[in-house]
């Protein structure tokens, strides 16, 4: 039960910051990292999508486990706390 408290607890600090600049840094397995700046667009029931502001405007989607076992780390711009 405290874990999906936790998760919970992920999940409206993320609606807290929709719209908002994020910077993603996410473990692509065998010491790969994936790392880029986008806005968050949408959080749903158990994931979030960030949209990714380069030549194809693609989105990616993680769900809130992985913000929580530390897959997913979510760095948002000093502004916009």
């Amino acid at each position: 039960m405290a874990q999906r408290n936790r998760i919970e607890a992920i999940r409206e600090e993320l609606d807290s910051h929709l719209g908002k600049r994020v910077k993603v840094r996410a473990s692509e397995g065998r010491r790969r990292v994936f790392e880029r700046e986008g806005v968050l667009e949408k959080t749903y029931p158990s994931i979030f999508v960030i949209r990714f502001e380069d030549e194809e405007s693609r989105c990616a989607s993680w769900s809130y486990i992985d913000v929580l076992t530390d897959s997913v780390e979510l760095e948002f711009a000093a502004g916009d706390n």
